[in-house]
């Protein structure tokens, strides 16, 4: 068993979009590596910023 994390130890990104920063989470654990936007909206309005 895995030992539990601190959410403070995740690593984070900052949102292409909107310019806001967001941490790690378990659904983008795969594709970690190309994720660029915190969520849908900001990705749908990539154009925005």
């Amino acid at each position: 068993m895995s030992k539990m994390r601190k959410k403070s130890d995740l690593p984070s990104k900052i949102c292409e979009t909107c310019g806001l920063p967001f941490t790690w989470r378990k659904k983008w654990e795969r594709d970690w590596d190309n994720v660029r936007y915190c969520s849908e909206r900001c990705k749908r309005n990539k154009t925005v910023s």
